[in-house]
Order: C-alpha cells, then structure tokens, then sequence
C-alpha cells in the first residue's frame, strides 16, 4: 500500500488518500478538535469499504462499491498515522479517538471487530474512545451482537456508538438511506442493551436539510433522553448533496439555535456540532475527498474499478 496524496497540514485535519495492491483508493484523516490541542485530543477517522453501497443522498462516498478493506488495510491507517507521529506506539495524547465512519458503513466489514479487539495489545495511551457511526443496515444483527459483546469487555464506558437518521419521518428516512435497515424501535431495543449507565450515551445524529422533517417530540416515542443524545450537524457541501439538490439547514451564518433548544425542551442532551467551517475547504468531511480528487483529474478513474465484493 502506498499514499499516494495528502493535503497541506494544518492544524485542523490532513485528508490521506492510499492505493492497494490493486489499484484501488481509499481515504483516511487525521484531525484535532478545535479548541482543544494534538496534546488533548488526536482523533483519527479510517475507511471500513472501498466506495459504499448504501449510497445516502447527501454522501460522496456512495453510489460506486468495491468491497471491504482487509484487517490490514485498515490497521495500515492507523500505524501510517501514529508511526508518523509517536514513537513505538506511544500515543502521547490525552484522549486518543478512532472514528470507523470516512468512507462504508462499517458493519458490512467484519475486520472491524477483529481490529477492536487487537488496539489493546497494538497500542500505548492513556485513554482510547473508539467511534462506529451506522446507518443500521438490516442483515448486520450479527456484527452488532459481537459488537456489544466487544464493547462489554474491552470498552465499557468509553464507546461511542452513533445511529445516523437525519430525519424524524421514517418515510423521508428511506429516502435519504436508500436501503433496508433497523426501524427506530429496533435500533432503541438495541440500545438498551448496549448503553451502560456510566458510560456514553448513544447518538442520534441528524445532518440536516432545508426540507428535513425533524420533529423532536417524535423521538420520546422510542428513544429515552437517558439513554440518547441527539446531535445536529450540517450537510457537508459534497457533490452528491449538490446533485441531489439538498441544502444544510444549519449553516455558518445560520445555527439555528431555536431549534437546538427546542430539542433540550424535550430532555435530549444536545450537541450542535458544526466543527470548523475550514474542513470543507480542507476536503476532510464526508468521505467526499477521492471523489473530488477524481473530479479533478488528479486521480484518473479513482472510482472506476470494477465490483469485486458483495456484501
């Protein structure tokens, strides 16, 4: 494997783009969040699949699928990114996060738990969050059963589980995730089990549209505030959400804070996380960099390989 571009360093996010031995692409990121330092907190944000089947509306990493990352092509971004920065593995770093959420959704790969089970014995820090975003496909009971049984073990109260839904409308939902996945009583039943009172709340993450349905009285129907935060982000500018004519209902002139209160009214922990306006210029937003890259020709048929995996 080779990287074979990156963006100029900074000190928000750097965007890695990586070629197997197959000629295939795939992107990771490194990143601080803002306003705590590299020395407070290095998250690291890795791909789990070459392209993504789910193809959600606003995302550029669907609408082409090339399988799974292999247990080395996802180790390989975490050593590329911690060998380049510390030595012998010693994160030196107050919090120390991975996201599984650049490009795939992750529970197609079940590399991702093995890689779970291995960052114990693989690395040295002084706190690791590990952080899985779904969209909560159907067929994946299996991966999230290990998943919660991985998570008991080795990661009690420090996982970040995240459900993206982006609407309240079950409807709208399916049309915005184009694939079958979990209703919103089955991703609560799981939940339930998942969730330790002393650890992290679960997340429901709502990137939202202009013409998103978000009503928050509807959640209480299934999921209870002391178990779930609800976090609101903008729709990152990506060539998909362009298409597809979907426009951010929060934006930099524009928070929205009523709505975030009215969400708080209903008992949710609310999180408005809009990070630094820079990360779409950066490009570190939204699995949405090999794409851009291909659109600019720099990386000749980035996404023109053909599906060799199914699911």
């Amino acid at each position: 494997m080779n990287i074979v571009y990156k963006t100029d360093e900074n000190d928000i996010a750097t965007v890695y783009i990586a070629k197997n031995s197959q000629g295939k692409f795939f992107e990771f990121v490194e990143s601080t969040q803002p306003p705590l330092s590299e020395k407070e907190k290095w998250v690291l944000i890795i791909s789990t699949l070459f392209g993504c089947p789910v193809d959600c509306k606003m995302c550029d990493a669907g609408g082409t699928y090339s399988g799974k990352l292999t247990y080395k092509e996802l180790k390989f971004q975490i050593d590329y990114l911690v060998n380049n920065k510390f030595n012998n593995r010693q994160i030196d770093t107050d919090k120390f996060k991975i996201q599984f959420s650049r490009m795939g959704e992750p529970s197609f790969n079940k590399n991702v738990l093995q890689l779970l089970k291995d960052i114990p014995e693989l690395y040295n820090y002084r706190l690791f969050i590990p952080s899985l975003s779904t969209v909560a496909p159907c067929g994946t009971d299996l991966f999230f059963e290990e998943l919660l049984r991985i998570k008991k073990i080795l990661y009690r109260d420090n996982f970040q589980l995240q459900f993206s839904l982006h609407t309240t409308d079950e409807n709208q939902r399916d049309k915005i995730i184009p694939i079958k996945k979990w209703s919103f009583e089955k991703i609560a039943e799981y939940s339930e089990r998942f969730f330790d009172k002393d650890g992290k709340k679960i997340t429901l993450n709502f990137a939202l549209s202009i013409n998103a349905i978000f009503e928050p009285q509807k959640l209480l129907e299934y999921f209870n505030p002391e178990i779930f935060l609800v976090k609101i982000t903008p729709v990152n500018p990506t060539y998909k959400a362009e298409k597809n004519n979907i426009q951010s209902y929060i934006s930099e002139e524009n928070h929205h804070l009523d709505l975030i209160q009215s969400v708080q009214e209903t008992g949710y922990q609310t999180i408005l996380s809009i990070g630094e306006w820079e990360e779409n210029l950066i490009g570190s937003n939204c699995g949405q960099y090999v794409k851009a890259l291909q659109k600019d020709c720099r990386i000749a048929g980035a996404y023109e390989y053909d599906l060799i995996d199914q699911i």
